[in-house]
């Protein structure tokens, strides 16, 4: 029987702690100021998102676990591990979460959003997401998914009095519950099949399960990935999105396409490959096919928003965020064939930082669009060349990134990587599936890109006058591109700093 007696690193729990305790602050900061002086929360907000990113520094000396108990099989079994793994996403998750602080300071103010309940939404929000990639244990997994998600389901829905927002908010919280509900079912039909609840544990447990408990194991394997599917819009449980996004504030709508994908495969990754390798025959077939039905529906669905048919910019970015996760599970898939997991989950991350940059840049360039033309039509687009030209070119290039084309080298390299794992693994069929989608992808990337620097229609006269940037939007904007470019200076830096990242 294990230890009760816990220890505790408080340095390697430092990043979602600190994250919790400005959330805290801000809460009840929120209840003495005065109404003049809430803009005051936002920038504590960004303060502690930047504290706590700097926390990270000090996990670059090695592993760190805590939480542990010993004597578990002969081994320590912990449920808290402070690994490269857990540092990537961290810093993906604080970085992401950073960038959306800074988009919604003014969207705040402009929207009149409650803002002491916004920016503690967001902050738990984004602590429960920098606890995701550390848990070790079922249980502790399972809390940190809702920790990230229930605020989630409130920001949604944070703009009062509009029905689209209501109506996003609800869908997204009946969905997510049921999903979640299914992935407790699943959780506890694993610990009766094992009868533990430790990643590393189960994977032992479950390569040597009772024959009589093989199918009650399966059926645990199976209906445990069904919520972190869910979390990735990975098809049939995308139907959330669209709706979702439109209807709810663009910074959370940001949010939801990075840091709500990135809890998402966090989570999928720690149960297929951590907790569930001697199952891989049950989960990796299973990945495969969503990954080529999630890809395939996203790109169609993108496909068919028109300019002409003054179809919504955010609709667009919404159905491609589903296709980008479609790319994203590809190496997760490739993990279950692959004789290097390591390898593959490296792929599966490295395309997960490209795509965070490049995706909240875009997301902040709508919202820049979103000031002048609140419809944010893809025709508003049209023309923003001759009016920002600095915004026209930033959001190219994060477009291009997208599609995968020069000057985008780290999107291009980034879908190289996920190629190569799904061919590695033998999956041919996979690898051709996406190079269709990444062709259907770059017809409406390339149009939208295209938009940007045609001259405006004559209608286009009566479109107000560009106003000014308000400066945290401005920086959002700038620090998505300088990571964008910089990635593409020298994409082997984010392929190195993700290889080998899991075990």
């Amino acid at each position: 029987m294990g230890s009760l007696i816990q220890s505790v690193d408080w340095l390697a729990i430092a990043p979602p702690t600190v994250t919790a305790v400005v959330a805290l602050v801000v809460l009840v900061a929120d209840l003495f100021l005065p109404e003049g002086r809430k803009p005051l929360l936002g920038r504590i907000s960004v303060a502690g998102l930047l504290l706590a990113g700097l926390s990270l520094l000090f996990l670059l000396d090695g592993d760190r676990s805590t939480f542990c108990l010993t004597g578990v099989s002969g081994r320590d079994a912990c449920s808290y591990t402070a690994d490269h793994f857990t540092l990537v996403i961290q810093l993906l998750v604080l970085g992401g979460a950073l960038l959306t602080a800074l988009l919604s300071i003014s969207a705040v103010r402009d929207q009149r959003l409650p803002e002491g309940e916004f920016w503690f939404l967001l902050l738990s929000s984004a602590a429960g997401a920098a606890l995701l990639p550390a848990s070790r244990d079922l249980a502790t997994l399972v809390v940190a998914l809702e920790v990230a998600s229930l605020p989630a389901f409130a920001l949604v829905g944070m703009r009062r009095g509009d029905r689209r927002s209501s109506e996003a908010a609800l869908k997204f919280f009946l969905s997510s519950v049921t999903a979640t509900a299914v992935t407790l079912l699943g959780v506890s039909f694993v610990y009766a099949a094992t009868g533990t609840l430790h990643l590393t544990e189960v994977a032992a447990k479950l390569a040597d399960v009772d024959p009589r408990l093989d199918t009650l194991a399966q059926a645990g394997v199976a209906l445990t990935l069904v919520g972190f599917a869910f979390k990735t819009a990975a098809v049939p449980f995308h139907f959330w999105v669209p709706d979702t996004y439109v209807g709810a504030p663009l910074p959370v709508a940001a949010y939801l396409s990075v840091i709500g994908k990135a809890v998402g495969f966090t989570g999928l990754i720690l149960v297929t490959v951590v907790a569930f390798p001697s199952y891989a025959e049950v989960w990796a077939p299973a990945l495969a096919v969503l990954a080529a039905l999630t890809m395939t529906a996203g790109n169609v669905a993108a496909l068919r928003q028109r300019p002409e048919r003054a179809h919504s910019a955010v609709r667009l970015l919404a159905w491609s965020s589903v296709g980008q996760a479609g790319y994203l599970l590809v190496p997760i898939a490739a993990a279950g064939y692959a004789d290097d997991p390591a390898h593959a989950i490296g792929s599966t991350v490295a395309y997960a930082l490209m795509y965070a940059a490049v995706n909240l840049g875009a997301f902040a360039v709508a919202a820049l669009v979103a000031r002048t033309s609140p419809r944010n039509r893809i025709t508003d687009y049209r023309g923003l060349y001759a009016r920002r030209p600095l915004a026209a070119l930033a959001m190219g290039f994060f477009l291009l990134c997208l599609a995968g084309l020069p000057p985008g080298i780290i999107g291009l390299f980034a879908k190289v990587t996920v190629f190569r794992a799904a061919v590695d693994a033998g999956l041919g069929w996979l690898a051709v599936v996406m190079a269709l989608n990444v062709v259907i992808a770059l017809y409406y990337y390339l149009q939208w890109t295209a938009i940007l620097f045609r001259p405006a229609e004559e209608a286009a006269a009566e479109t107000p006058a560009p106003v000014r940037i308000p400066l945290p939007l401005g920086a959002a904007i700038a620090l998505a591109a300088v990571a964008g470019i910089a990635l593409s200076g020298a994409p082997q830096l984010v392929l190195r700093f993700a290889s080998g990242t899991l075990l």
